[in-house]
């Protein structure tokens, strides 16, 4: 008897326990299906209803800020902008900003430049961050980045600067000379000789006018809406043709070769005003007495085949540290020469933004001493214009540019000869 009074002793007291157990058990998954998950602390949980939505379709980083200063929600721009590190907000002036507003209730808005990630060359990233209250403990932090928006504006700077100084330079030329005329009035060789000096000047005019025409068009304009199939050789002679006179008056000769039966894509007058600026660059920039060579040839590449177009002359050569800038706008490797020859500094700008808009490039091989060579390398026609450009190759230029000057005397294009 007194045994079994033990064993249901032992019952209970095991009942008793397995049932505190169970309770305790009951009690504890309530509390962790209550607990939030790191996944909900930075999703809609510490939000108010919407917001996480709204911020997610938003164009700028966005990060929310709790009252200890810890990321409850942060875009992925918020990231790879390097603005949210170990879950803590990691630009000190924004965290100010944030703890001032979460104290007053004021908005805050402050433009910074931050360090890249991942570059030590100290480039700035310019951004635009503002702060505002969201709710009675929660901060919001908009980041807008600016650092494209600074470098088109600083371009647009430049360019307007550029331009004021270039027309400055032969309107104000103008006005001396025709205040010149008048004060030479009885002097018939005098006004003579100002009267030409302002045609001069009146040319260089029209002619920066026009190329900045020209530039904003190419730069503006998708020159494909209106593309046909262009021959090579017509665009050829059309450039040989335009820089004739030019290569008479120097006694530059002109050849063409291996131009026949190709082809590109594009629109036909914008082709032939790049390859006729780079033939007329290697006229003016070459001595007396001189060749030009204009060639071109199919190549096969890994984006699709291409047209090579090489201007070749036999001048002075470009200096190394001005081969990198020479497609700038309004860059002059010689600027006293510019001036004589009336070149505006844009020829090559627009020479590199057609290459680019038909889906091909502009590549240089110079050499001091030996002359340059610029080759235009287009799609042929039928091809797409998305390719992505190879590069040029270091060995091949300069091959290319041996065989330009070696042209065939017979595909020679003589310049017409030189009066006394």
């Amino acid at each position: 008897m007194d045994v079994n009074a033990a064993v249901a002793a032992l019952a209970a007291i095991a009942g008793a326990c397995t049932g505190v157990i169970a309770m305790l058990a009951f009690r504890w998954s309530e509390r962790d299906q209550a607990r939030p998950t790191r996944s909900s602390l930075h999703t809609e949980a510490g939000l108010p209803p919407g917001v996480d939505t709204v911020l997610s379709v938003l164009r700028s980083s966005a990060v929310v800020l709790d009252e200890s200063d810890s990321v409850v929600k942060a875009s992925s721009a918020a990231y790879a902008l390097g603005l949210v590190r170990g879950g803590k907000l990691a630009v000190d002036p924004m965290l100010h900003m944030a703890r001032d507003t979460r104290r007053d209730g004021e908005i805050r808005q402050v433009e910074l430049d931050l360090p890249r990630r991942g570059t030590g060359r100290g480039e700035a990233l310019a951004v635009s961050a503002r702060v505002a209250p969201l709710g009675s403990r929660l901060v919001l932090l908009l980041v807008e980045d600016l650092t494209e928006a600074r470098r088109i504006e600083a371009v647009r700077r430049d360019f307007v600067a550029n331009v004021s100084h270039e027309l400055k330079t032969p309107t104000g030329a103008l006005s001396l000379l025709s205040e010149a005329v008048m004060d030479a009035s009885d002097d018939p060789e005098a006004v003579t000789r100002f009267a030409g000096r302002m045609q001069i000047e009146a040319t260089r005019l029209t002619n920066l006018v026009q190329e900045l025409i020209d530039l904003s068009r190419v730069q503006n304009d998708d020159p494909l809406e209106d593309a046909e199939p262009v021959r090579v050789e017509e665009l050829v002679a059309e450039a040989i043709d335009r820089s004739r006179h030019a290569a008479s008056t120097k006694q530059i000769t002109m050849a063409a070769g291996g131009t026949a039966d190709l082809r590109v894509w594009g629109n036909r007058g914008q082709l032939a005003a790049a390859l006729g600026n780079l033939v007329e660059n290697a006229v003016n920039y070459s001595p007396a007495r001189t060749r030009v060579g204009i060639a071109a040839r199919h190549v096969a590449a890994p984006g699709g085949d291409l047209i090579e177009i090489a201007v070749t002359d036999q001048g002075i050569g470009i200096s190394e540290k001005d081969r990198e800038r020479v497609f700038e706008r309004f860059y002059r490797v010689d600027p006293a020469r510019s001036r004589a020859t009336g070149g505006t500094g844009l020829g090559l700008a627009i020479v590199k933004h057609v290459a680019a808009s038909h889906g091909g490039e502009v590549t240089m091989w110079s050499s001091e001493g030996q002359g340059s060579t610029f080759t235009l390398r287009l799609p042929v026609a039928g091809a797409g214009r998305d390719r992505k450009p190879t590069g040029p190759d270091e060995v091949a230029q300069r091959r290319f540019h041996h065989d330009v000057n070696d042209l065939d005397q017979s595909t020679e294009i003589p310049a017409p000869e030189v009066l006394p």
